[in-house]
């Protein structure tokens, strides 16, 4: 399970979104770095639960943000954040029911956290910066 390092290139040029985004990035490292040190079950279970409450409180934050600034795409992204969270929390489950994280899971949580950084909410980051 490989480590996630933050650099420009999954910025989107605003800080708010950016120091969120680090947190969950942290959040993903500490996840993969307790399942590769064999933490307890129960550990990694907590760690997984935080990175998803965090996400979630991140998608409110990044929503109240494209109200505010009245983005045209807070609709559609806003139903990505749901499916996104969908798949996680299905993810979730099928982790406390079988009580491992495998590396394809693990890879699926990467995917699910940079690819959204690098689709969707760079769209948003590039709204802000010009100032629409």
């Amino acid at each position: 399970m490989k480590e996630l390092v933050w650099d420009d290139v999954l910025s989107v040029e605003n800080e708010e979104i950016d120091n969120d985004h680090r947190i969950l990035i942290n959040l993903f490292n500490l996840l993969g770095r307790s399942v590769l040190s064999g933490a307890s079950r129960a550990y990694v279970e907590l760690v997984l639960e935080e990175l998803i409450r965090c996400t979630a409180w991140h998608f409110s934050h990044e929503e109240r943000l494209m109200m505010l600034s009245g983005y045209d795409g807070l609709e559609e992204h806003r139903q990505e954040h749901l499916d996104l969270m969908d798949s996680v929390c299905d993810l979730q489950r099928e982790i406390l029911k079988t009580g491992k994280l495998e590396e394809q899971e693990f890879e699926f949580l990467e995917q699910w956290l940079t690819g959204h950084i690098l689709a969707a909410d760079m769209k948003f980051g590039e709204f802000l910066a010009a100032g629409t």
